[in-house]
């Protein structure tokens, strides 16, 4: 007898646990039950050689199957990965509030030319006005500059000051789109402006749907992950100081990583 082994995951690499396994052969018949563990790593044993189709069901995710063919020794399948179900449903049209308590909009800057430094704007408010068609949605987000941090009070002072924020003269930053792109059935481009400090550029987003569905409160939710860079020149955040020649304390470019809840209204 033989095993067919291999892990669980979702589409973004946690492990799927509870998963069940079921090794059925060419006539149809169940061969063998397997059950995913906590590292979404699972068993199938006690197979004879043969085909063998694996149908996979786990809490809350799509179904799949994959056929393998088992020999003597044990016959990896590898990876599989299990959308989460409902995923691939657009959300509805209506509007939808970004809930700030689930979601999160993190900075990340070069220091030193060597490693990296994150911050996160910790209050913000918006919503999502989800149209039909997708494309003439829009999206638009306030952030409060002086929740910046990045776990040193010295550096968050700095940042709220006239060199970067200037939180004193400038107390909201805002986003608003003016458009949407499709580029496949999960990934979208949203165009749009950002308004910082008394300049504004245009700054897209690369967001990818994660899928909609229940809460639990009774409520309807949906996930989104964006990312964006932007030029600190282009919004007169140009302090810096030169370590080198040609190198600098702080890059000029930020990368953003924006994960989003918003709940139907």
């Amino acid at each position: 007898m033989s095993a067919v082994t291999g892990q669980l995951v979702t589409p973004d690499g946690w492990p799927v646990d509870a998963g069940r396994l079921t090794a059925v052969d060419a006539t149809g018949v169940q061969r063998g039950r397997a059950v995913s563990g906590a590292d979404g790593r699972f068993v199938l044993d006690g197979l004879a050689a043969g085909a063998y189709t694996v149908i996979v069901a786990a809490p809350g995710h799509e179904p799949v199957a994959r056929s393998v063919a088992v020999g003597a020794a044990a016959t990896p399948l590898g990876v599989l990965e299990l959308a989460r179900e409902g995923g691939a449903v657009l959300p509805a049209p209506g509007t939808w509030v970004i809930d700030p308590v689930h979601s999160s909009i993190r900075a990340t800057a070069l220091h030193l030319g060597m490693s990296r430094v994150h911050g996160r704007m910790r209050r913000f408010a918006g919503q999502i006005q989800v149209a039909d068609p997708l494309e003439n949605s829009s999206v638009e987000v306030g952030i409060d500059p002086d929740g910046v941090e990045t776990d040193d009070e010295t550096r968050d002072g700095h940042l709220r000051s006239p060199d970067f924020l200037d939180v004193a003269r400038f107390p909201e930053i805002r986003y608003k789109s003016d458009g949407l792109r499709r580029v496949d059935a999960a990934h979208w481009v949203v165009d749009g402006v950002l308004t910082l400090k008394d300049r504004s550029a245009a700054v897209p987003l690369q967001v990818e749907y994660r899928g909609s569905g229940p809460d639990l409160y009774g409520g309807v939710r949906a996930a989104f992950a964006a990312t964006a860079e932007l030029s600190r020149d282009d919004f007169a955040m140009d302090w810096n100081q030169s370590v080198l020649a040609g190198l600098l304390a702080v890059g000029r470019t930020l990368r953003i990583d924006i994960d989003i809840q918003a709940v139907r209204t």
